[in-house]
């Protein structure tokens, strides 16, 4: 018997649009075969059609919601195939109502919260006729917790030791717009730094040639200070005053930042690119068949 991942269950659920244990119930019959699960499927009536491999939920909405004392937070990300559907009522409503229960039952994983809203996503997927799918959760708390929500395709969390919710909010703003990899120049991981450094000489290979090995080496460092600096929250200027650094600013309100949660809509998901013109053309060929 093949191994039925987690991973598996979402791409057959995503194609299909059916629940996970529908999903699991196929792929265990099918012997882990997505394609002949689908057929299955399919065959058994359960579905008219499936969706290419290609053709996922990619779009859709962040939404945050911060405790009345700014000690806790959440942030949850939900999908939808188009943005179109992102902005409507119904679909503002389910991702509204998930962030409720995950903020009132405290979740810390996506997980449960993909289970309890089960059959209320089958139900929007039914009514809307597109894929909808509960991505991500993270939970935070701390001292002090801010949130900052851009529109509906960002979202920021923001913790710090001091300080107040109006300056952890400050902060967040700064993150959705500058999207740092790391808060602190100490986290940039040594993978991170060698690969900075590798697109660096590989850029400037005409620049180093010939040039002696120790003044490659400083150029090399200069390179790799300004990447730290770049990518880390705490040393880029903020972006409402760029003549003081964000841990700077934190420092003069006696604050600290513990950490940061950044949300972008589709962030990490492989979109499948579409030749439009080629599709018609193949739609009028297939009409004079």
């Amino acid at each position: 018997m093949a191994e039925i991942t987690a991973a598996l269950v979402k791409e057959l659920r995503e194609r299909t649009g059916q629940g996970m244990m529908e999903c699991k119930k196929a792929l265990v019959a099918a012997d882990g075969d997505i394609e002949k699960a689908i057929d299955d499927m399919r065959a058994s009536g359960a579905i008219k059609a499936a969706k290419k491999a290609g053709n996922i939920a990619a779009e859709g909405s962040i939404a945050v919601k911060v405790a009345a004392d700014s000690k806790s937070a959440v942030i949850i990300e939900v999908n939808s195939q188009t943005d179109f559907l992102a902005l409507q009522d119904d679909f503002k409503a389910f991702v509204a109502d998930s962030l409720e229960k995950a903020f009132a039952e405290k979740l810390t994983d996506a997980a449960p919260l993909i289970v309890s809203q089960e059959s209320a996503r089958e139900a929007l997927v039914a009514k809307c006729g597109e894929n909808v799918n509960i991505r991500r959760l993270t939970r935070v708390e701390g001292d002090v917790v801010g949130a900052y929500l851009h529109g509906h395709r960002i979202g920021v969390l923001v913790v710090l030791k001091g300080g107040n919710a109006e300056l952890a909010k400050e902060i967040a703003m700064h993150v959705a717009a500058s999207n740092p990899q790391f808060l602190n120049p100490s986290e940039v991981s040594a993978e991170a730094v060698e690969r900075e450094k590798g697109v660096f000489l590989a850029l400037n290979e005409d620049k180093i040639k010939g040039k002696p090995a120790d003044i490659v080496e400083k150029m090399v460092a200069g390179r790799i200070q300004k990447f730290l600096a770049e990518a880390s929250l705490v040393e880029q200027p903020f972006v409402k005053d760029p003549e003081i650094k964000v841990g700077e600013l934190a420092k003069k309100a006696g604050a600290e930042v513990v950490s940061f949660v950044r949300y972008e809509v589709g962030e990490g998901i492989e979109k499948a690119e579409v030749d439009f013109a080629a599709e018609v053309a193949a739609q009028v060929a297939a009409t004079k068949q």
